[in-house]
């Protein structure tokens, strides 16, 4: 293999080279030449504005194995987009190569085995499309837009976690492109070491052009809670919710979201812009009996809007998606993983709620446990899961001139949490690895060492470095 050291801009490559790739293709090359540039670089995260020098828009797996092999033989620095949505915005790199998997969005289902294949590029949206014409779900994300790829490299929180444990749990196998450009498939019984590191060591290691998913009986409908209590009662609400999900079953799964009714025609007038405590919760399991078990939440004080109801569990994970339009919100986000949450923890998360710079920042609080807690340490690249909760500081606004503003008051939030943490962050909720003088040590624990070695073997070049990096040993 040429020694690659990612040294090469798009613009230093002869005309020639570039004419041989784009020959062999079997996708689009963008570049900045194109008109439709700007669009197809854009990123969920507004505030992204990377160029890069070229996009290839991928058809399939020899068209990732092309890119990379080109990448790799003319020394350009890689990143990869799948669905797009990570809002460090990695997927998009000034002056080098994008190998762009967004055409790759086929689902195929195997209702008798109750499995799925998914392509890298496609979304959350895709798979709910496909897999509930079975009444079956997989374990994957609560917006329908996040792209499969990012979500499951880290983990993977749904609305049923707490009954079937995180996306990587339900990860059978996957096929990917390594930094030489060979194709392997990683499951646990072919390359079981890289299989144990896709699940949370993120995209340290290859470009998965499909993942491979068991399935789960659920819907067609769900009960879903998604109850909007004035601010004004948050200290209340909290604590009623962190007791009620102190010894919850398996079945419910539960949020505690400080947020701003947002300015959208499907909200009040008169409510709109209003600070409330939103307790979301959803129900694994008959949509009647999820009724009954869920009404408390819907009881904690008098709400200025109740949204609960029995729905399609489609619409479930569509629930955010006109508040979280792609490339509408400037966003910075940091998130912590905390023991438990007690009176100074809870007064901290209210009071800084309040002192929130954005009216369309959330400060989403996740309740965990359950069958994902169940999971050993070791067992799993991502490490401990000992946590109850995951405080998530979801920072977005509109105006460019306050970007300053809240992502200093968003790191300021996150130095305050540390005190009730180990240090250990939810990389999909991350925006940069600011924090202790380790971050990516302080997240996977006694798993470091581990990961570092599998990196070093399988990418000992550090080829896929534009993601929450692990580097490999000298």
């Amino acid at each position: 293999m040429k020694n690659y050291d990612a040294t090469t801009g798009i613009d230093q490559l002869n005309g020639q080279s570039l004419e041989n790739f784009q020959a062999v293709f079997g996708g689009s090359l963008v570049s900045s030449n194109d008109s439709n540039f700007d669009d197809i670089r854009q990123l969920w995260n507004r505030m992204i504005n990377k160029k890069p020098g070229l996009i290839a828009q991928c058809t399939g797996v020899q068209d990732v194995i092309l890119a990379v092999n080109f990448a790799r033989n003319n020394n350009l620095i890689v990143s990869v987009r799948g669905g797009g949505h990570n809002v460090a915005g990695n997927a998009m790199i000034d002056d080098g190569l994008v190998i762009d998997l967004s055409r790759m969005r086929t689902v195929l289902v195997n209702p008798t085995a109750k499995t799925a294949i998914v392509q890298g590029g496609a979304n959350w949206g895709d798979v709910d499309h496909e897999t509930q014409a079975f009444g079956l779900a997989c374990a994957g994300g609560v917006v329908s837009d996040t792209g499969v790829g990012g979500l499951t490299l880290g983990g993977g929180l749904s609305w049923f976690r707490r009954k079937v444990g995180m996306s990587i749990d339900n990860l059978i196998g996957a096929d990917m492109v390594l930094s030489d450009g060979s194709y392997v498939h990683a499951s646990e019984s072919e390359n079981q070491d890289l299989f144990w590191a896709i699940k949370g060591g993120g995209g340290n290691f290859g470009v998965i052009t499909s993942f491979h998913f068991k399935l789960h009986e659920l819907g067609p409908e769900v009960m879903m809670v998604a109850c909007m209590y004035p601010r004004a009662e948050a200290e209340k609400i909290m604590k009623f919710w962190v007791e009620f999900t102190r010894d919850l079953p398996d079945e419910i799964t539960s949020d505690c979201i400080h947020w701003s009714i947002p300015e959208h025609p499907g909200f009040p007038p008169e409510l709109q812009n209003k600070q409330v405590t939103v307790l979301a919760s959803m129900y694994f399991g008959s949509a009647e009996e999820g009724e009954k078990v869920l009404q408390p939440l819907r009881e904690v004080a008098t709400p200025l809007l109740d949204l609960s109801g029995i729905i399609p569990y489609t619409a479930v994970n569509k629930m955010f998606d006109p508040f979280l339009v792609k490339g509408t919100l400037n966003s910075y986000w940091k998130s912590l993983y905390v023991k438990d949450i007690d009176e100074d923890l809870l007064q901290l998360i209210v009071n800084k709620a309040n002192q929130s710079p954005s009216s369309s920042s959330l400060i989403s609080i996740r309740n965990l446990h359950g069958a994902l807690s169940r999971v050993s340490e070791e067992e799993t690249a991502f490490g401990d899961r000992s946590a109850r909760f995951l405080v998530s500081i979801d920072t977005m606004w509109t105006d460019d001139s306050e970007n300053d503003t809240c992502i200093q008051w968003t790191r300021e939030f996150f130095d305050e949490l540390q005190e009730y943490s180990n240090g250990q962050v939810y990389f999909n909720f991350n925006s940069d690895m600011t924090g202790s003088d380790d971050l990516a040590g302080d997240s996977y624990g006694s798993n470091y060492d581990r990961l570092i070695d599998i990196k070093t073997k399988y990418d000992p070049d550090n080829f896929f470095r534009i993601n929450a990096n692990i580097k490999p040993k000298s």
